[in-house]
């Protein structure tokens, strides 16, 4: 099939893109960046936008560098741009391992780090990052810009907190300290296709006890989030699979899980308690 009809638009600086955001929003006008997500709904008509407005000429929006002890990722920023450290230490190397799970390396070259913020999916690696680290993203409208923390951010399945008339302007996340380890896991039935679940944690060591651990849980469950029962599981502990299999059962029984027609709730559980303890094993060896 073939999108509906459309008017285009191509702002050149932020102000502009807000400012027919203002205009177009209300006649369900959408942003469009990286595409991956918004292009396919259009093509299918599950999606039929009266407006686009095109973000990719806004040079300002290609931002990525730490500034403040965050590193900042402007609304433009590829996926692909991750496949080498864009920051140093522990931070610049999570997002690298990441980054080889999301989709396959064409779609890797166009889709953005905020678009899929925006587009909240379940599954996403970004937005699992974002919850598991404590990130924040600006957005800006007409009316003024505002910061909104991930864990006030995402609200449900493709469901956030943005407005229609805001633009996601850029997405922040705190440097890691250099003694921080980190893991990802995250299982799908092929390579390319979106995790049925996933796990990221991270944690330090003092004394050769866990301190300041953080697990959080994707594609499980509508949104992604910490686990508060596994951190305290964790916490306190020495490394090693006594500690990692307590945090990856109080996972397992914290989640809500979602169903589909192919997965159960009880399938995605015992997933649940496979990828966690993977994660924390994987940050053991980081």
């Amino acid at each position: 099939m073939k999108p509906a009809a459309f008017r285009y638009h191509a702002p050149k600086t932020i102000d502009e893109a807000v400012a027919l955001l203002a205009e177009v929003a209300p006649q369900d006008g959408r942003v469009l960046a990286g595409g991956q997500s918004l292009v396919p709904t259009m093509a299918f008509r599950l999606a039929k936008p009266t407006h686009l407005v095109d973000i990719n000429g806004v040079a300002a929006l290609n931002r990525l560098g730490v500034a403040g002890g965050k590193l900042v990722i402007g609304a433009c920023v590829r996926h692909a741009a991750f496949h080498r450290p864009v920051c140093e230490g522990p931070l610049g190397a999570l997002l690298r391992d990441v980054v080889r799970h999301i989709a396959h390396y064409p779609i890797r070259n166009r889709g953005t780090f905020c678009g899929s913020l925006a587009h909240a999916d379940p599954a996403s690696e970004w937005c699992l990052v974002m919850a598991a680290l404590d990130g924040e993203v600006a957005a800006k409208s007409a009316h003024g810009e505002r910061v909104i923390a991930a864990r006030d951010f995402f609200k449900g399945v493709m469901t956030t907190a943005l407005r229609d008339d805001e633009l996601l302007v850029e997405a922040r996340l705190n440097i890691l300290g250099a003694d921080t380890r980190c893991g990802f896991y995250e299982f799908s039935r092929r390579a390319g296709d979106f995790a049925m679940a996933a796990a990221l944690c991270s944690y330090r060591l003092e004394a050769g006890k866990i301190v300041a651990p953080r697990i959080a849980l994707g594609g499980a469950e509508p949104s992604p989030r910490r686990i508060a029962e596994a951190e305290r599981a964790l916490a306190g502990a020495v490394p090693g699979d006594k500690a990692f299999r307590a945090a990856a059962q109080a996972a397992m029984a914290a989640v809500d899980p979602m169903e589909d027609a192919t997965t159960s709730a009880e399938f995605r559980r015992d997933l649940v308690l496979a990828v966690t303890r993977r994660a924390l094993e994987r940050a053991d060896k980081s």
